[in-house]
């Protein structure tokens, strides 16, 4: 499903956010990235979705280099990923509704499809009453879970969350997480890349540790230290 082969990603002013990267990640699986900040776990998951090209080395989703891929396909790669932003990235004047129903407008899908959808997806997260509302009228979880839907609504195979519960408080992270776990039962991949060292702990999922740019560690059943 993912394949990273011999990564490096040097940007222009010389540091090296990473250094030869392998990693393998299977169809249908939860992992957590995880490391201190600086460690290169942003800039993983945005070679995942093109944000960012390796300097070296191949990024593979679903069995295509992603860096050779021509501008105008990018969009279609991009169909089929999801992406969860600690900042939530909602547009500020336009309702849960329309924020959700956005990724899909830019497909060229029928109304009654993104209604449809997009109702499936608010409620699958918890947030059909809110559907009307604007995202200053959200409290941070509830932007969250609208995010999530965002990312959701078009049945991606693969799902990234960046630091998605670095806003939140403990109980509201957990219930995140939760909703996340929940996502990966319905046969989508899921990367957290995360700080949070109680969730990582009692979640029990494969974690992959990043230092200085480098994998240090990728255990099974793991937790936030060795």
């Amino acid at each position: 499903m993912i394949e990273l082969i011999n990564v490096s990603k040097t940007y222009s002013n010389g540091i090296d956010v990473l250094c030869n990267v392998n990693l393998n990640i299977g169809k249908e699986e939860f992992v957590f990235i995880v490391g201190p900040s600086g460690a290169g776990k942003t800039t993983l998951m945005r070679l995942l979705y093109r944000g960012e090209n390796p300097s070296s080395g191949k990024v593979i989703v679903d069995r295509v280099n992603v860096a050779e891929l021509d501008a105008e396909q990018v969009p279609y790669l991009r169909r089929n990923i999801g992406v969860v932003f600690q900042d939530y990235k909602l547009l500020p004047k336009r309702t849960v509704f329309e924020n959700v129903a956005f990724a899909l407008r830019v497909t060229g899908a029928p109304r009654s499809t993104i209604r449809r959808k997009v109702m499936q997806s608010l409620e699958l997260v918890g947030m059909l009453r809110r559907a009307s509302a604007f995202p200053d009228e959200l409290s941070g979880g509830e932007k969250q879970r609208a995010c999530i839907a965002r990312a959701i609504v078009n049945n991606p195979p693969i799902l990234l969350a960046d630091e998605p519960t670095g806003n939140l408080d403990p109980t509201t992270s957990w219930d995140i997480i939760q909703l996340l776990e929940k996502i990966n039962k319905r046969n989508t991949t899921v990367l957290v890349a995360t700080h949070n060292k109680s969730i990582v702990d009692d979640m029990k999922r494969r974690v992959v540790a990043l230092e200085n740019g480098r994998i240090v560690r990728d255990q099974q059943l793991g937790g936030y230290n060795v």
